[in-house]
Parts: structure tokens; C-alpha cells; sequence
């Protein structure tokens, strides 16, 4: 019997070509069970990658992807017959018994710098005080102050939507910070400075255009084209990975979004997204306790939303235990065993597997060939499966990059052509800000004009009756504490945006920080 990518309920990844193991089914409803696709370079995980990808998106479900190396582009086109590797597909397709036919898959292309696919935004306010923290590796008492800049955010009604406006925010928080120090707590000039100059770098690495509107929506990642299947979402990330924080930081953002706006859906018949999380390691590389948290919270909640996430890394225990735990179906390429290390590795990766008698799963994760892995898949009522020893079946796009010309067509026709394409750049906390500037200025004009029209008022009258200054002096306007701080921040942010040098500017940019509305 030969065996077919795509069944009613299952995808076929693959089969023993020994005999003896069974074919290898990923039962669609159990994709939401997570999994792991695990093993050294240069072993096949790219392969298994796609393999997998092809199955959901053939079954309707969509998917979404990084493509670290570039190799994944070409699942836009189908495999060719003439392709020097359909020699070597054929047979294994013969070995496996599974009918190969090559077929290209609905795909839209996505990158965060916007050059090789639709750019993709966050709002500063989307991503939050904690992944920015981060993205920014900064220190506790920076985070603290992070948080005190989002607090003002929310309740003086500014939008912090791309990097300007939260520099613009910090610059208010360093001129006004003995203030806002006596309402949240320690603030101090030396930590928003330090904030500021992280923001510089992210803005030199590229960062900054990751933040901004029009924001990623996320209905875009979840469609089906005209015959049912579902849409494979590839990020470019070659670029994004000489930036790897940024690119870990990005990913676990999608998936929070994802946690937090899809509805619970219990245990649908199958996914609805699957979120391969290439690189995965990058995720928990020196992360904070909060972080691996939040990552264990939506790894643990995010299945009753109908989203399977699939991590993919070269050894299992760069996965944090209380995830791996969580992560049903396995793909387990060939582990290296050269340092006691290695091999204590092998031996924990090799223990999480259902025996089987037929061999050593120690022995079979360090000597599988490429292509082939040991296999664990979710059977009926979500019990592991017993370990096998898989030959993975040939893709049926194309195994590599896509030219120029075949990424520009798949552009061409992309279902979100234009949504993307200009930066909106509506009123948000810089915009507000520079309009109290200037307002203030405006008014700090007319205050002077009048206080000066009053001293010559007063020194023609004091020249005509010949009294001093005395109880005839008229009163001028007083000036407090939170007069000069406004004013000082004032004159600061105003150099900042650019405002008339020495124009005078009046105090309370933000009088109601000072119980003044």
C-alpha cells in the first residue's frame, strides 16, 4: 500500500526502512500537543521542518515560520522532476512506499526590515515593558524605570507606539525624575540614561522598524487559500539572526499576542496555527526566571487556543525540562557523543522516549543517518507512541532558496499586498508632547510679555509719585516647585524637537503628574 502525505486525520512524516517500524503518523488532533524537532547540523531537521509544514498546510492548517538560513522560501514552488535531488527522493519514497507528487503551497513572506517580504510592526505598548526589558538587556533597576515610563503612558494618555515616542517619554521621565521618584519610587537620571543609550543601539542594529503602525494583524497568519489549505507564514530572519535577542524577543512577542487574543477552542480536530519556533535556544540563552515563566505559561495554555508550537534545536536539553515535558511530538535527529557531556545529554534525550525492544534508543539517536530520526508521536488518547526509527519522506516543494524572480511573483499575488507597505505615523506621545512644548512656549511668551509690561507700568508709576517699591510693587506670578521642573523638561524636550534656541517655555507639560489638570 502506498502511503499519501495527507489523510483525513493524520500527516504522514515518514516510515521504517527496515521492515519492521510502522508508519509514522502525526494525528492532526493532537498538532496542538506541541513538539520538538531535535539533532545536530547538517542532520535533517530543515527537511522535517518543511515535511511537517507541507502536512499542516495541505490539511488546512495554517502555519507560521522562521527561516533562519534562507532554505525554506522554496516551499513557494513545487519540486521538479529534473532537480538533482529527486534521484535520491524517489528511492526513498520507494523504501517508504509513500507516493511522491510534487506540489507547491500557498505562502506569504514576511520581514521585519521589510526586504524580502511584507514588513512586520509592533507597537512599543504591544510588546511591553518585560520583552523590552529583554530586547534591552537591562539591569533590574532599568526595568523598574521601564515600568514607571509605561505607567505614565496609561494614565496621562500617551500612546507609546514606536521608539520615539518612548524616547521622547524617558526624556520627560529624566527632567521630572525627583518628582516622579516621590510618587513610584526611586527613579533615577543615570538609569533612563542608560535606557536611552540601549534604545540607540536597537536603533543601529535595525530594531527600530520593528516598532510602529500599522501593527502585525494577527488574522493575517491564520488564512487558507481558495482550496482549503492553510497559508505557510515564512519570516525572513538570515538578517534578523546577526541580531538573535531581537529575533528570540520577536517570536515569543507572536506567540504572547497569540495567548492573549485568540479564544479558547478545547481540543479542535486539528490546530488552528501551527508556530515553528526555529533556533529555539535563542529564547533561553541567560533569560531571566520571568521569561522562562511566561514561556512555560503559554507553552502549557496556548494548546486550548488551537495552537500547536513546535521547537526546533539542535539538543534537547537547550529546552528547559518543565517545557520539554509539555512537548508530545518528537522528531529526534542524530546527537554527537563526543565529550562526557555529549554523552550525558544523549542519555537524558534518549530516557524521555517509550522503549521499544527492537533496539537501544541511546544507541539509535547517536547513529541514525540524515533523513532519518527516532520518531514519537501522539496515538490515540495523546499517549506517547513507542520510539521508531524513521526514514523521513521526501518534501514535495522545493528543497532550498527561492530566486528573486519566484519570491517577487509570490509578493505579486500575497493576500495582504499594500497593508503593510507605509508606515502610519498617527498622534502619540511624542506628537503630544512636542504640541504641550510648544503650547507652553507659546504661552511662556505672553506670560513674559505681560510680567515685562507690568515692571514698566510700575516704574512709570513709581516716577510719578515718588513712592519705592513697597505694598505698591505689583504681585508677580509665583513660581513653584513644579513650575521649574516642568520648565526645565520643557526647555530639554524642546531642544530635542527641534524648538526656537531660547525660546521661553512655561511650566506643567505634564501638570496633572503634579496634581494640576
Amino acid at each position: 500500500m502506498t502511503e499519501q502525505a495527507i489523510a483525513s486525520d493524520s500527516i504522514f512524516l515518514g516510515g521504517g526502512g527496515d521492515g519492521y517500524a510502522a508508519p509514522q503518523r502525526l494525528l492532526l488532533k493532537y498538532g496542538n500537543r506541541h513538539g520538538l524537532i531535535a539533532g545536530a547540523t547538517g542532520t535533517g531537521k530543515t527537511v522535517t521542518l518543511q515535511v511537517l509544514a507541507e502536512g499542516f498546510s495541505a490539511s488546512g492548517v495554517p502555519v507560521f515560520m522562521a527561516d533562519v538560513k534562507g532554505d525554506l522560501a522554496g516551499m513557494a514552488a513545487a519540486g521538479s522532476v529534473n532537480g538533482k535531488l529527486h534521484e535520491a527522493f524517489t528511492k526513498r519514497s520507494v523504501q517508504i512506499g509513500f507516493d511522491l507528487q510534487y506540489r507547491a503551497f500557498p505562502v506569504i513572506f514576511w520581514d521585519l526590515f521589510g526586504e524580502k517580504g511584507h514588513p512586520v510592526r509592533a507597537t512599543v505598548a504591544e510588546m511591553g515593558p518585560l520583552l523590552l526589558s529583554r530586547l534591552l538587556e537591562l539591569s533590574e533597576p532599568q526595568e523598574g524605570v521601564l515600568n514607571v515610563a509605561f505607567r505614565l503612558s496609561d494614565e496621562e494618555e500617551l500612546p507609546l507606539l514606536d521608539l520615539k515616542d518612548l524616547q521622547a517619554l524617558l526624556t520627560f521621565v529624566a527632567e521630572n525624575s525627583e518628582a516622579i521618584s516621590a510618587r513610584y519610587g526611586l527613579v533615577s537620571k543615570e538609569s533612563v540614561g542608560a535606557i536611552q543609550r540601549r534604545l540607540l543601539v536597537l536603533e543601529n542594529q535595525g530594531g527600530g522598524s520593528l516598532f510602529g503602525e500599522p501593527a502585525l494583524d494577527l488574522a493575517d497568519l491564520m488564512t487558507v487559500d481558495a482550496t482549503g489549505a492553510g497559508r505557510i507564514s515564512i519570516l525572513a530572519a538570515d538578517k534578523l539572526m546577526n541580531s538573535p535577542r531581537l529575533y528570540a524577543t520577536f517570536l515569543l512577542w507572536l506567540l504572547s499576542e497569540l495567548f492573549e487574543m485568540l479564544p479558547e477552542v478545547g481540543d479542535p480536530e486539528k490546530p488552528k496555527l501551527v508556530f515553528f519556533f526555529d533556533e529555539a535556544h535563542l529564547l533561553f540563552d541567560d533569560a531571566p526566571k520571568a521569561l522562562v515563566a511566561k514561556v512555560e505559561q503559554v507553552a502549557r495554555l496556548i494548546r486550548s487556543k488551537g495552537v500547536g508550537v513546535y521547537f526546533i534545536t539542535q539538543n534537547p536539553a537547550d529546552v528547559p525540562d518543565d517545557i520539554l515535558g509539555q512537548l508530545g511530538n518528537r522528531v529526534q535527529h542524530a546527537l554527537r557523543a563526543f565529550t562526557a557531556k555529549d554523552q550525558k545529554d544523549l542519555a537524558k534525550a534518549a530516557e524521555t522516549y517509550r522503549p521499544n525492544p527492537r533496539f537501544k534508543i541511546d544507541e539509535a539517536i547517536r547513529d541514525v543517518g540524515t533523513g532519518e530520526a527516532v520518531t514519537s508521536l501522539l496515538e490515540a488518547k495523546g499517549v506517547p507512541g513507542i520510539a521508531e526509527r524513521t526514514l523521513v519522506r521526501p518534501p514535495m516543494s522545493q528543497l532550498g532558496p527561492l530566486d528573486e524572480a519566484g519570491r517577487a511573483a509570490v509578493m505579486a499575488r500575497s493576500p495582504v499586498r499594500g497593508k503593510y507597505d507605509q508606515v502610519l505615523d498617527r498622534e502619540s506621545a511624542f506628537e503630544k508632547l512636542r504640541a504641550k512644548a510648544e503650547a507652553a512656549a507659546r504661552d511662556a511668551a505672553e506670560l513674559e510679555e505681560r510680567q515685562v509690561e507690568e515692571k514698566r507700568e510700575f516704574e512709570r508709576a513709581r516716577r510719578y509719585d515718588g513712592n519705592g517699591y513697597g505694598e505698591d510693587q505689583p504681585k508677580r506670578t509665583g513660581s513653584s516647585r513644579s513650575d521649574s521642573i516642568g520648565t526645565a523638561f520643557a526647555k530639554s524636550f524642546a531642544r530635542q524637537l527641534g524648538t526656537r534656541s531660547g525660546q521661553a517655555l512655561v511650566r506643567g507639560i505634564l501638570g496633572s503628574i503634579f496634581g494640576k489638570r
